[in-house]
């Protein structure tokens, strides 16, 4: 009988090391991992887009490198020309070093660096243009400075949605008219 008793406590003995060497040796899970949530954009150079409007184009701009988001289809643009048509035949021609394109809106920003003529004569510069697609409108945002033949005005916005033959001065307009040619690389123009 003292046998046995010694063979079962050396049985719970070993059950009980068992046990021991199970919990200790058991893996710790690991930590979470952290879900990144990255864009994926793609970038191409010397790439053009463009909106078209039953058959015709509204705007076209063109860049050197041109990165669109995968995710939400929404492109920055770097040192770009563009130009927007109006539906009675003028062209706003433009240059800028930055731009951007929000595909859910269609809205246009371009800034820095902004120049701007038209294919009736006018020169406007200001230090953002944009464009709201919903109203199909071109807004000179910034110490906007338009001129036109004998014509100039400084404000703070210069809005048009007839590529700037009609537009509208707002906040601190001043519009002169009877300037002569040599007024528009003077005052006002940038």
């Amino acid at each position: 009988m003292n046998k046995q008793k010694i063979l079962i406590g050396l049985a719970l003995l070993l059950f009980v090391c068992v046990v021991v060497w199970a919990v200790r040796t058991v893996p710790q899970a690991p930590p979470p991992q952290s879900i990144e949530t990255e864009s994926k954009t793609m970038t191409y150079d010397n790439d053009t887009i463009k909106e078209e409007k039953n058959g015709k184009t509204v705007w076209e701009l063109t860049s050197e490198t041109m990165t669109m988001d995968a995710d939400t289809r929404d492109v920055t643009m770097e040192n770009l020309t563009g130009k927007f048509y109006d539906e009675e035949g003028r062209v706003v021609t433009l240059t800028a070093k930055q731009g951007h394109y929000d595909a859910k809106s269609k809205d246009i920003t371009i800034e820095e660096d902004v120049d701007v003529k038209t294919s009736d004569g006018a020169a406007l510069s200001c230090d953002k243009l944009l464009w709201s697609a919903d109203e199909s409108k071109l807004t000179a945002d910034g110490h906007a400075y338009i001129k036109h033949e004998d014509m100039e005005a400084t404000a703070d916005k210069i809005e048009s949605t007839n590529a700037f033959h009609h537009f509208k001065a707002i906040g601190h307009a001043h519009i002169v008219k009877g300037v002569k040619d040599a007024g528009a690389e003077g005052a006002g123009a940038k």
